[in-house]
């Protein structure tokens, strides 16, 4: 597994702006404007830098380039709107392999038992299993993984699936038929094998398995993908272009 500290960074990150100012600015365009400091009230150069890369490599691109063409037209055109964020989660999960193993064994978990909380305890213990096999996590203090697990759960806030400043309450997003759409290409581009019905990016869309299937096999989403679905298997076939379906979607 590859750890980084992007968790803790974006975890951190005070001012959503700067999403969207790395998506539209180089840096000759912002030394021009001024420097970055004409766009945030982050104070020193140093934390606005950690910042930048964290937010281009983990919330901005993707292997997959018809991806990171949804992710990057949705930040232009939208900015960070509900939608968006849960947009930037899934990138971010699909960027950060250590975001996705807590989102595997702790936050959907506790999402899809009906749970009303995460503590900050639970975070730590997966993380301090997970410490007895990665020798990168070996290497981090008691702290650094207090640390870790606080600003996980603060990153999920961020992402609009939690609430509250103490006690974090889980949220139950439902995805409108716009981001249902986007969540199906997303699924059909992402997942490594072509039989997503045991998928773990399944639990990515907020919905029981089942729910989701009936819904993915409504009349209304045929003119945007075709689906084949036996019973233990399921295929997703987009029929708009992934640089088209983001503004298809939006004018529906």
């Amino acid at each position: 597994m590859h750890i980084n500290s992007d968790i803790n960074i974006l975890g951190g990150l005070t001012d959503w702006n700067l999403i969207k100012v790395f998506l539209i600015e180089d840096n000759d365009s912002i030394n021009e404007k001024g420097g970055v400091h004409t766009f945030t009230a982050i104070k020193t150069d140093k934390s606005v830098k950690r910042f930048e890369k964290a937010i281009r490599t983990t919330l901005l691109s993707n292997k997959r380039s018809d991806l990171e063409i949804i992710i990057r037209r949705a930040i232009k055109i939208s900015a960070t709107n509900t939608d968006t964020l849960l947009l930037l989660f899934w990138n971010a999960s699909s960027n950060n392999e250590l975001l996705f193993h807590l989102n595997d064994k702790v936050f959907f978990p506790a999402f899809y038992s009906g749970r009303a909380s995460i503590k900050s305890n639970e975070v730590e213990a997966c993380l301090n299993e997970l410490k007895q096999t990665e020798e990168e996590l070996k290497k981090w203090s008691d702290i650094t993984v207090t640390t870790t697990a606080s600003k996980y759960l603060t990153l999920l806030k961020k992402f609009g699936l939690m609430e509250g400043s103490v006690n974090k309450r889980i949220v139950h997003p439902y995805l409108s038929d716009a981001m249902f759409i986007l969540f199906a290409y997303w699924i059909a581009a992402i997942s490594q094998k072509p039989n997503l019905v045991n998928s773990h990016w399944l639990h990515y869309c907020f919905s029981e398995k089942q729910a989701f299937l009936d819904r993915l096999l409504q009349k209304k989403f045929s003119k945007y993908f075709n689906v084949v679905y036996t019973g233990d298997k399921l295929s997703i076939e987009p029929i708009i272009p992934y640089e088209l379906i983001y503004e298809q979607i939006t004018k529906s």
